[in-house]
């Protein structure tokens, strides 16, 4: 059951049975402004609390380097978790490969099926709340 939804003109985020998914509307070149915008949309359905993040890359044409960077210095707030979900075997081993070398500060992990992306993140957090 969806309990909260927001959206701009390029990205829909929805909460559904405590996992916080995301959609591109149409395709996007991502670049300072356009990451600026998704990560407060998705502070303000967080609602300042952490979430489980599936994070659909579809749609993305390009991600250029500030994007990039502000992304890796602000986009893990109010996360406990992120699944990357990639249209390309090569993308996700390349984001899966290079977790390995650089230690993210939540655990982030790429995925090519929705399903499995879903899973993982409701395997990461039944076990998060049994402490």
């Amino acid at each position: 059951m969806i309990t909260k939804e927001k959206e701009n003109d390029f990205i829909k985020f929805w909460i559904e049975d405590g996992i916080m998914y995301s959609q591109f509307k149409k395709p996007v070149i991502m670049d300072i402004e356009k990451i600026k915008a998704l990560i407060d949309l998705r502070h303000e359905i967080s609602n300042g609390e952490k979430q489980y993040w599936c994070y659909d890359f579809d749609g993305i044409k390009s991600y250029d380097k500030d994007a990039r960077d502000y992304a890796e210095i602000h986009g893990q707030e109010y996360l406990y978790a992120c699944a990357a979900i990639f249209n390309s075997h090569i993308t996700k081993f390349t984001l899966n490969t290079f977790m390995i070398l650089k230690t993210p500060l939540i655990p982030l992990k790429g995925f090519t099926k929705k399903d499995a992306a879903a899973n993982w993140l409701k395997e990461l957090k039944k076990e998060n709340e049994k402490f």
